[in-house]
């Protein structure tokens, strides 16, 4: 799993990967990202080619024993450089999918779209509701058609 967490948009991008090794990681991220982003990481070699694609890349440790959970990087008094909003998506999501009692890895993607999807939508409005429901609305009149055509009735009989 790979994710990008916007602090500033409180947008998300969230992805089903295979392996989470540099080879797949820095694409998702320079694809989620602006070139001029800031990318806050622990030190997990996987993300160390960061500083190459031209983010701004602060790290936090966490190895066991120098653990440094978050940083005043600016001496303002705001401790800036951490991974805590990552760390409580991800609990967002393992929330989310706990009383799913288990989801197998074929429809993971989708139910990690669905949370993506309702983390950055953060207003549901009459219009979201219309956009939502008018193809369902299609649906019905295209269904209430079939049944009651004669080709229907006549494959049915």
């Amino acid at each position: 799993m790979a994710g990008v967490f916007g602090r500033e948009s409180d947008q998300i991008r969230l992805e089903v990967i295979e392996r989470t090794d540099r080879k797949n990681l820095l694409p998702f991220v320079e694809g989620a990202t602006r070139p001029d982003a800031t990318v806050v990481t622990d030190e997990w070699r996987a993300y160390g080619g960061l500083s190459e694609t031209g983010r701004t890349h602060p790290t936090v440790n966490h190895t066991p024993g120098q653990e440094e959970w978050a940083r005043d990087e600016e001496g303002d008094g705001v401790k800036e450089v951490h991974t805590n909003t990552a760390e409580g998506t991800w609990t967002g999501l393992r929330n989310f999918l706990r009383p799913f009692r288990g989801v197998h890895k074929r429809y993971l993607n989708g139910y990690v779209a669905v949370f993506e999807w309702a983390h950055n939508l953060k207003e549901v409005t009459v219009q979201v509701l219309r956009q939502i429901l008018h193809p369902l609305q299609s649906l019905r009149l295209f269904t209430s058609r079939l049944f009651t055509s004669r080709l229907f009735t006549s494959f049915v009989t």
